[in-house]
């Protein structure tokens, strides 16, 4: 880990406890030590000369001598001028080789500074894979495919001869027959991967790691949390590849018990033992242009009472979230309560023509097709799972509405992470959580941990 000043270490005694349930299945007895403590964060915390920035800097002076200079002109043309905190803080670390951990909340841009690493690091001559970055959804892997496109795709001015750098999308439900064989002809310079899609190629070896000079994981906890997909992840991180001839790069917006996180990185060999942890905005981690809002009412009003807060607001595009159909109601042919939610607001509900439909049980073609209409422009109302939470990109959403009180602190954050995402706008936008008198002190856990107010409203 880096080594820092008094003035740091003594910054690091907040700890995040969002999710005490997270666990790496690592021994439960820990002694950390002291190199650990060394996370950098950006609270009250001293700049070394390594991580001297200025505050005032521009993203090209900080992307000088390390990110092609096409590659920065495409980010300013889409207005990607001034660097976020995560950026200015993470930079410095990432260009200079070194392992880090990005901990910032959704929208800080986390996406943008791993990508300019990645496009500073490969070699676009080179037919070979030498970054892979691994997401949880096909939609987040295709908004990451995206945008690492856009930044990549060489302008017109530039010598015609010049070999692009290709981005491959290896993402659950694509065309796994193409990609096949994509990678054999001529390997892309990068790959954004689903990792049921990645174990399929590198079991078969149809996609080789020998010269990945960059492995991201992105919603590292989410992954990591997730019982289908961290045997995986972690023969990825140990056996497909090694932590000493790559960066290892993880990011998230929240990394709940993140020093036991640090420790294992290390112990379990997925980083290096320098590994930086890059924490911005621990103490507020809700953009400002949030409004948070509750209505107490019993369960059989709720149906009701969000047809009222639909007419009420009249929400330019807003999403609902509803939580997943429990096992139990599925074997008692139990219709979902996203398909009992939806039938209600299109019987209901006049304003919008139509009420779409996101969850887990839909195939991707079908939740590809969802999103697509939605942004296609006018308003929306969708009815979505906990899926939609993470890396569904729709900056028009106006609105948050919980109707089912999510799990925890962290998928409060990623739920209202959806909303408030229109670059360069100051426009205010709600989360408006529908409880019962006994969620009330959950509620309240979540304002304490994440720290925001909640308003009462009384229809």
């Amino acid at each position: 880990m880096a080594c820092f000043s008094a003035t740091q270490l003594h910054a690091l005694s907040w700890t995040s406890s969002l999710n005490p349930n997270f666990s790496f299945l690592a021994p439960k007895l820990f002694y950390y030590p002291k190199p650990l403590r060394a996370s950098f964060t950006s609270s009250n915390v001293e700049p070394t000369t390594e991580t001297k920035v200025s505050s005032t800097a521009k993203l090209r002076e900080l992307c000088r001598g390390h990110v092609p200079d096409h590659v920065i002109r495409r980010a300013e043309e889409v207005g990607y001028v001034i660097p976020t905190e995560v950026q200015r803080l993470a930079l410095p670390f990432l260009f200079s080789g070194r392992d880090c951990v990005l901990h910032a909340q959704t929208g800080s841009g986390k996406t943008l500074a791993y990508l300019l690493q990645v496009l500073s690091a490969v070699d676009s001559q080179r037919a070979a894979v030498q970054a892979l970055i691994v997401v949880p959804t096909r939609e987040l892997g295709m908004q990451v495919t995206k945008v690492a496109r856009m930044l990549a795709a060489n302008p017109s001015e530039c010598d015609s001869g010049l070999k692009l750098c290709t981005v491959m999308g290896l993402l659950d439900g694509g065309m796994l027959k193409r990609h096949k064989s994509w990678l054999k002809a001529e390997p892309p310079t990068i790959v954004v991967a689903t990792i049921g899609s990645l174990s399929q190629m590198l079991e078969k070896h149809i996609l080789k790691l020998d010269s990945c000079q960059v492995l991201v994981v992105d919603e590292v906890d989410f992954m990591f949390n997730s019982s289908k997909e961290v045997s995986s992840l972690k023969r990825l991180l140990t056996s497909y590849s090694s932590s000493k001839n790559r960066q290892t790069i993880f990011a998230s917006a929240s990394i709940p018990q993140h020093r036991r996180f640090l420790y294992d990185c290390m112990q379990q060999k997925w980083t290096r033992a320098d590994v930086v942890h890059v924490h911005v905005n621990s103490v507020e981690p809700m953009p400002s242009c949030l409004h948070h809002r509750f209505v107490v009412c019993n369960k059989r009003e709720k149906n009701p009472m969000l047809l009222s807060l639909l007419q009420r607001d009249s929400p330019e595009s807003a999403i609902i979230f509803v939580s997943e159909q429990s096992e139990k109601s599925k074997k008692e042919g139990t219709a979902p309560p996203t398909t009992l939610l939806v039938d209600f607001l299109r019987s209901s509900y006049g304003r919008f023509s139509d009420v779409s439909l996101l969850e887990e049980d839909m195939n991707f073609n079908r939740r590809a097709a969802s999103l697509s209409e939605l942004r296609g422009g006018g308003g929306y109302l969708l009815v979505a799972t906990d899926i939609a939470a993470r890396g569904v990109d729709l900056p028009d959403t106006t609105h948050i509405y919980n109707f089912d009180s999510p799990k925890n602190a962290v998928n409060y954050l990623h739920r209202a992470g959806r909303t408030g995402r229109k670059p360069f706008s100051d426009k205010t936008c709600f989360v408006t959580s529908i409880i019962t008198v006994e969620e009330r002190f959950v509620l309240q856990r979540f304002e304490n941990e994440l720290m925001f107010c909640c308003e009462q409203l009384f229809i």
